[in-house]
């Protein structure tokens, strides 16, 4: 039986509406209403969170790890429904949606296995010197400790993996955190089911219903309103850099600043050799095209700017792209919004006079189809709007003189989620010098592949100098993610007894 959202908001373990609606826009399928968001719901929702962490914020990690598995199998329990209204609200295929459910619930089972662990708690002890000189020393005791309620924005591209029940929560779920989520508008039905499958979670482990709420839709006000709420300590976001940008300003300038994790976008340079590009052009570029055109390009970390040596062979990469793209069929975008955001990008691009033209396609309504252009070192370090994101299916290559000119790129490139070298070993001597310029710019260092598609592992960095992020020593994905929603505490000469329950026993 198809699912139907009721369009209402998740408070604290109520379902609550609005007399304000807003219809949702589907690539396919019906449309349906859902109550506008407001900033007394966050604030109702923010004070249950507080009242929430007085005792999740001291549950066990078993406890919690019980929580998180369970908050999986209620989401896989809903599977089929899941993918019915996310492929009808994003226009992303089936196989996509499902592939992006296990992510989630892999995330979720995750860290249940990590914090179970137990690793991520830095446990440190320096037992007392009572008879150390000239004074004694007390006996000291650390452990990371949850911060509080966080904020949490849905991203536009991942209806799931980063959105209601994605990485931002199940971290924050994880580190003993309650959760506010503001619900993206572009899969607000996707939002809600996903909501249904924590709830349910919180009434089979027993949670305080506070522990969780979704706020849908809503104007700029709501999104303020959560992130200047005294109650929250942290925001998780995933977006655009004008919208992560203001937020990022409203929590710098609370009484009480607080950190934003903002995701805000990121080109993705790939730095082709002269070695790999003389044998393996056409490869390259096909490989290029096809990782720039995934998802309609619509991935954080699609790969947007190609930097190789001018010749032959770049030529012959250029081709190989142009070829494969123009192969490719057009795509549904995930809004009319960012389809329109699109067009402007290519109109962009195309008005620029040191910038030529390889593959431009029309571009009608929601769908988009690839584009792709190419300019010299000089242009680019002349406009640096060059280098800024164009979120779709659009590539620029920069044909370089030489290596000094490869490395003056590199030098003025902003921050970066990823940067891809493809090269051989006859390349690594000019390799060698680009390393340390690169790995100033990013957070994921990759050699001879694409980077689209983001393992969720131990090891794994999702964020990057600014502006792919507001904060370098974070990341989004993988299980430091946890990192963002802990502090450090030291105890001080404090008795066993009143002692959190992890610097005592094992669980």
């Amino acid at each position: 039986m198809p699912y139907t959202p009721s369009g209402k908001h998740l408070i604290a373990g109520e379902w609550v509406t609005e007399a304000n609606t807003f219809a949702s826009s589907p690539a396919h399928g019906p449309s349906h209403l859902f109550s506008v968001g407001t900033p007394e719901l966050v604030n109702r929702a923010c004070d249950a969170a507080e009242a929430a962490f007085e005792s999740y914020g001291y549950t066990t990690r078993t406890e919690r790890a019980h929580f998180l598995r369970t908050i999986a199998d209620e989401i896989d329990a809903r599977g089929d429904a899941i993918t019915e209204i996310g492929t009808q609200e994003t226009g992303l295929p089936e196989a996509r949606l499902q592939g992006e459910r296990g992510r989630t619930t892999g995330q979720l089972r995750l860290f249940a296995d990590h914090i179970e662990a137990g690793d991520y708690l830095d446990r440190r002890f320096d037992p007392a010197l009572p008879d150390r000189s000239p004074a004694p020393r007390p006996e000291i005791r650390l452990v990371q400790r949850p911060i509080g309620p966080v904020a949490v924005f849905g991203a536009s591209n991942f209806p799931l993996a980063f959105s209601t029940a994605g990485g931002d929560t199940a971290s924050a779920l994880a580190a003993g955190c309650p959760v506010v989520v503001k619900g993206h508008s572009a899969h607000p039905g996707t939002g809600e089911i996903v909501a249904e499958a924590i709830a349910a979670a919180i009434v089979k482990c027993g949670m305080h219903p506070g522990v969780f709420s979704l706020i849908q839709g809503g104007n700029r006000a709501v999104g303020e309103a959560l992130v200047t709420h005294p109650h929250i300590k942290a925001v998780g976001f995933t977006g655009s850099l004008t919208g992560g940008r203001a937020l990022f300003n409203l929590c710098a300038a609370r009484p009480e600043p607080i950190p934003f994790f903002g995701e805000l976008g990121s080109v993705n340079p790939m730095f082709i050799m002269p070695a790999a590009l003389s044998s393996d052009a056409e490869a390259l570029g096909k490989g290029w095209a096809g990782s720039m055109s995934m998802g309609a390009g619509q991935f954080c970390t699609n790969p947007g700017i190609a930097i190789l040596p001018e010749g032959d062979a770049a030529d012959r990469f250029v081709a190989a792209t142009r070829e494969a793209l123009a192969d490719s069929a057009p795509q549904t975008m995930l809004t009319d919004g960012i389809a329109e955001a699109y067009r402007k990008g290519k109109a962009h691009f195309e008005a620029r006079s040191t910038v030529q033209t390889v593959l431009a396609t029309e571009q009608t309504g929601r769908t988009a189809s690839p584009n792709l252009y190419e300019t010299n070192l000089v242009a680019f370090l002349a406009d640096q709007t060059l280098g800024e994101e164009v979120f779709g299916p659009l590539g620029l290559v920069i044909r370089v003189k030489d290596a000094e000119e490869m490395q003056q790129v590199a030098r003025n490139i902003e921050g970066q989620l990823t940067i891809t070298l493809h090269m051989t070993k006859d390349d690594i001597p000019l390799a060698k010098p680009l390393m340390p310029l690169i790995e100033r710019k990013a957070g994921r260092l990759l050699v001879n592949g694409f980077p689209t598609g983001v393992e969720v592992v131990d090891s794994m960095v999702h964020g990057g100098p600014y502006p792919a992020s507001t904060n370098f020593g974070a990341t989004s994905v993988g299980t430091m993610a946890i990192r963002r929603f802990l502090r450090p505490v030291s105890y001080q000469n404090v008795p066993a007894d009143l002692l959190p329950k992890d610097l005592v026993t094992t669980q």
